[in-house]
């Protein structure tokens, strides 16, 4: 399974590089690669299956990453794209399965009951990644938004509320003191 992680890695960094990538290569910086460290840390203390959420992680944004048009959906279109990279490996269909579904069921926007541990456990670590990379968050608001410090600060103290009200019982606790941190800084 080692060897399926490590190509499905380097597959989505790679997507990640490429000038078609219309989120440019923060996707994978500040996203995407620190989705995948977190919900792997974390694997355990949601009782999921280590590999099926490395796998799940890494593949969760593949969609978007490959054409900015498919973002809106990216959740249904990136669990087709994943079965296509995953058939060519040594995988069950139970196994395939279960990683679409977590893939399509990661999205904190579309209130989707999560079944397994691994659905939990990554579309928390999804959540959790906006508490590890506020910069980012700040980046977007202030170049790319052009919002006021005021009106930017308030955005994202915004969007990580929301993003720790979807949180599982386990996710809000693992992220409770970067949530309290980071209200402290954008005064919420």
């Amino acid at each position: 399974m080692k060897k399926i992680i490590e190509d499905i890695y380097n597959e989505v960094k790679g997507r990640c590089m490429l000038p078609s990538n219309a989120y440019g290569v923060g996707a994978w910086d500040h996203h995407i690669e620190l989705v995948y460290k977190i919900a792997t840390q974390n694997a355990g203390e949601y009782n999921a299956d280590y590999d099926i959420v490395a796998i799940a992680s890494l593949l969760h944004d593949i969609a978007s990453v490959t054409n900015k048009e498919f973002t809106e959906e990216h959740h249904i279109i990136g669990a087709k794209i994943a079965e296509e990279l995953l058939e060519k490996y040594e995988l069950t269909e139970e196994q395939i399965d279960l990683i679409k579904r977590c893939i399509l069921n990661h999205r904190g926007s579309r209130l989707v009951q999560k079944i397994t541990p691994e659905e939990v456990c990554v579309a928390d670590s999804d959540a959790m990644a906006h508490f590890y990379s506020v910069p980012s968050l700040l980046r977007m608001v202030y170049v790319e938004k052009g919002l006021s410090i005021d009106d930017g600060a308030e955005f994202v103290a915004n969007k990580l509320e929301r993003s720790y009200i979807k949180l599982s019982d386990k996710g809000k606790e693992l992220i409770k003191p970067h949530y309290d941190a980071a209200k402290v800084l954008l005064k919420k």
